[in-house]
């Protein structure tokens, strides 16, 4: 197939130097945003009696001739071709001839590109957003099953203070619901349209640049040629957005795979989503949740990727931003998948309540609120947070908790301990009077549902 930039070079390209140089094997993706980018921007050249009324019809029963070729499977791209720009324009050449030749004009490859990745990943981010949506109803639906089931709550992993398992849970979907936010705000600043920029420098042609971005939905173009050629910020913003969101999914397999071991066995996972061991029959995995903690690294990857290939670029466009794409589709599959196995997999967890309950009464989780009874009676927080340290010694040392320790040994540590104690420190009480804002206690869970609700609504 003939370069469409053919004309100044004496000699052909070497073989290898060709398939190394060509990007149609992965720039294949974007096909339909070429064709819809092509349609935008014919019409608009027909508009502004750039290209004749005929050609521009004709143009343009081409392209969506191609479009509907290539969705029914009729057309195939060919693996021969540079890239998805000259596929297009040489197959809309052979079918409609010379006229197929004037669709290029006042555009490069530059900035059909650059808005071919825009229009693709808008897209793509509508579909992760509904996706991460639909994980964090199912976070939702399995905390309201378990808003009462008793835990125990970590830090440094250790067992730290009562809560209940819908808290711990809901703290994923807040986390999810900022990713949410922050794939909006890529989409809003990458939703500019480029089109028009030309190689560099603009063009010598009359064009609007508004009617071609209105046309395709855009919030407007590119106020700097140069930069709508040059950077792909948007697309390292998004692979840092992407990068967060894989750290959440990642944190949250973590605790699955935890809270499924013989170890804790606060969840069982459904058989649909765990595996068997080749020669262990008694295993049950967590493999899951594993392969999205291991996936986690390639989106990673793709981030640092990016950032490195911009980091030394000149302007304007270079070749170096051909390794624009490769790592962003990955990391745009890659997260799907994750979404797409981590929601049922959610959903269709069960909840041992029996082994989250027998969890949280030991470790005295409740030594806090054992603090906080003598501070209601008068004594300094000081004074009560050393007293009730003595007195987890002394329940150690004897084998006790707090609830089984006698009223009398409590005594002989203060006075004012009383009768009402043990319902003071009751695991139970602990959770029901923790009643500030954002608390694990009943009100702040039903305004986190409420939040989320209304931040899923209507993806």
């Amino acid at each position: 197939m003939e370069k469409i930039w053919a004309g100044r070079a004496a000699k052909h390209l070497d073989q290898i130097a060709d398939d190394f140089n060509a990007s149609i094997r992965f720039d294949r993706r974007l096909a339909v945003e070429d064709l819809t980018g092509s349609m935008a921007h014919a019409a608009m050249l027909g508009a502004k009696g750039i290209n004749s009324a005929e050609d521009t019809e004709a143009i343009l029963a081409g392209l969506e001739g191609i479009l509907q070729d290539l969705q029914s499977g009729y057309l195939e791209i060919d693996p021969n071709a540079e890239d998805i720009h000259s596929f297009v324009e040489t197959e809309l050449t052979r079918r409609i001839g010379d006229a197929g030749k004037r669709l290029h004009t006042a555009r490069s490859r530059n900035d059909q590109v650059a808005l071919d990745l825009r229009l693709w990943l808008r897209k793509e981010i509508g579909e992760i957003r509904s996706l991460t949506a639909a994980l964090i109803r199912a976070i939702c639906g399995k905390s309201q099953e378990a808003r009462d089931a008793i835990v125990p709550g970590y830090t440094h992993l250790q067992r730290a203070q009562p809560i209940v398992f819908a808290h711990h849970l809901l703290a994923y979907g807040m986390m999810l619901e900022r990713d949410l936010g922050r794939l909006a705000d890529a989409c809003r600043r990458l939703n500019i349209s480029p089109l028009g920029s030309g190689a560099l420098a603009g063009t010598t042609y009359p064009i609007d640049r508004d009617m071609t971005a209105k046309a395709l939905g855009m919030n407007g173009y590119t106020l700097n040629s140069i930069d709508g050629v040059s950077d792909r910020d948007f697309v390292a913003e998004t692979c840092a957005a992407l990068s967060i969101l894989m750290m959440h999914l990642s944190r949250l397999s973590e605790e699955i795979i935890l809270w499924s071991s013989w170890e804790f066995r606060y969840v069982e996972l459904d058989d649909a989503y765990t595996t068997g061991s080749s020669i262990m029959p008694q295993k049950k995995n967590a493999d899951m949740a594993e392969l999205i903690r291991g996936k986690t690294g390639r989106v990673y990857g793709s981030l640092m990727g990016i950032l490195t290939v911009l980091k030394g670029l000149p302007l304007a466009y270079d070749k170096d931003m051909q390794e624009d794409k490769e790592g962003l589709f990955d990391s745009v599959d890659t997260v799907k998948m994750c979404l797409q196995v981590m929601a049922p997999m959610i959903s269709t967890m069960s909840v041992n309540r029996e082994a989250m309950r027998n969890a949280a009464a030991k470790g005295f989780i409740n030594a806090t609120d054992l603090a906080d009874y003598l501070v209601r009676k008068g004594m300094p927080f000081r004074t009560a947070y050393k007293t009730v340290g003595q007195i987890v010694a002394e329940c150690t040392a004897k084998g006790l908790t707090l609830e089984t320790l006698p009223l009398e040994a409590y005594q002989a540590h203060s006075p004012l301990f009383g009768e009402d104690l043990f319902d003071a420190i009751s695991l139970e009480t602990c959770v029901r009077q923790r009643i500030s804002p954002g608390s694990v206690s009943g009100p702040s869970l039903d305004a986190q549902f409420a939040f989320l609700a209304s931040a899923v609504e209507g993806l």
